[in-house]
C-alpha cells in the first residue's frame, strides 16, 4: 500500500559548519519517491479516511508546490479525480505544473485575491468546482487539515532517542503542530518560519492542535527572523551555505524549507543559544521537487 512504510532513517551530521555539535538529521525525504518528507505524513489519514470511497480531492498552492505534487502522485496512485486550484494566471508553468497534469490531476488557475479567500473557510472552494460532488475531499493550503498532524506525530515514534530539541522549517504550522503532538511535552520544538510575517502560525498551531483534539501544547519556540525576505526568496549567502552543507554531507536540500531552517540553527549554534552539550534532530522536510524552480544547489 501508498501509505505503509517502515519509516525514515535519522543520521548524525557531520559538517564543519555544525562543527562541535551534537546534530542529527530525520531524513523523510527518503520516505518515498515521490510523496516525501512532511506531505507523506500530513497526506496519510485524511486519503486512508476515504475508507476506498472515489471521492474528488481539491486542494491549493502555488506553481512550486510540494503538497500539490505529492497530492497528484498519491490521488494517481489511488484512482481518485483530483484537481488543484493554484495561485497564478492562464498560461503559466512549472516543471511542478507539467508534473501534476501528467499524472491526471486538473490545473484551475485563481488570482491573489480569489486565493486569499480560499483560505478563510472551508467552503468557498466549491464556487471553482460546482461539479465536484457532494463527498469531495477539500485539503486546504498544505495539506495543513487537523487530521494530518496523527501522521506527523507518528514520526516521534521512529527517532532513536527524544532530543533536547527538534528544529523544523514551518510553512503553514501543521508539521510543527504534529511534532509536538507526538512529543507530549518532551523536547522543545524550534520552528523556523520560511514565510515573512509568521507571528501569526502561533495562532493557527493553536487551532490544529485543538481541532485535533491534542492539547495546546507550548513546548515550542517559533522563530520568524530567518525567512530571507520571504517564503521562496532566496538569499546569495543562503545558497552559499546550502552548497557547503550538501558538499560535506551529501544530504540533498532545497533552498524554500530545509535549507533555511538548516542556516538558522547554525546561527543559533553560533550564537550560543543552544546549549554546548545539546542533541538536536533537525527534520528533513522533504519537497526537493521544489528546488527546481532555483539555481542549482
Amino acid at each position: 500500500m501508498l501509505f505503509t512504510s517502515p519509516g525514515s532513517p535519522c543520521q548524525q551530521v557531520h559538517s564543519q559548519l555544525f562543527a562541535g555539535m551534537d546534530l542529527w538529521m530525520k531524513r523523510d525525504d527518503l520516505l518515498h519517491p515521490q510523496v516525501s518528507g512532511n506531505k507523506f505524513r500530513k497526506l496519510k489519514y485524511p486519503l486512508l479516511g476515504l475508507q476506498g470511497r472515489r471521492s474528488h480531492v481539491v486542494s491549493m498552492g502555488g506553481i512550486w508546490s510540494n503538497h500539490i505534487h505529492a497530492l497528484a502522485h498519491v490521488a494517481h496512485a489511488l484512482g481518485l479525480p483530483a484537481t488543484a486550484l493554484i495561485r497564478g494566471a492562464e498560461g503559466m508553468h512549472s516543471a511542478m505544473l507539467e508534473d501534476v497534469r501528467a499524472l491526471g490531476m486538473q490545473v484551475r488557475f485563481v488570482n491573489r485575491e480569489t486565493y486569499r479567500q480560499l483560505r478563510l473557510g472551508e467552503s468557498a472552494w466549491r464556487t471553482h468546482l460546482e461539479d465536484a460532488g457532494a463527498n469531495a475531499l477539500w485539503l486546504p493550503e498544505g495539506g495543513s487539515a487537523p487530521l494530518a498532524l496523527r501522521g506527523v506525530a507518528e514520526l516521534i515514534a521512529e527517532l532513536p532517542f527524544i532530543p533536547d530539541y527538534l528544529a523544523v522549517a514551518c510553512g503553514t504550522g501543521a508539521t510543527l503542530a504534529g511534532l509536538l503532538a507526538g512529543l507530549q511535552g518532551r523536547s522543545k520544538v524550534l520552528g523556523i518560519a520560511a514565510i515573512s510575517g509568521g507571528d501569526y502560525l502561533r495562532t493557527e498551531i493553536t487551532r490544529l492542535l485543538v481541532d485535533a483534539g491534542y492539547p495546546d501544547y507550548q513546548n515550542y519556540e517559533l522563530l520568524t527572523e530567518f525567512h530571507h525576505g520571504g517564503y521562496g526568496k532566496v538569499a546569495p549567502e543562503l545558497l552559499d551555505f546550502s552548497r557547503q552543507f550538501v558538499h560535506e554531507t551529501s544530504i540533498p536540500l532545497e533552498p524554500v524549507y530545509t535549507a533555511k531552517m538548516l542556516f538558522a540553527l547554525r546561527q543559533l549554534w553560533h550564537h550560543a543559544y543552544l546549549a554546548p552539550d545539546a542533541r538536536v534532530i533537525a527534520i528533513h522536510t522533504g519537497g526537493l521537487q521544489g528546488a527546481r524552480g532555483f539555481v542549482s544547489i
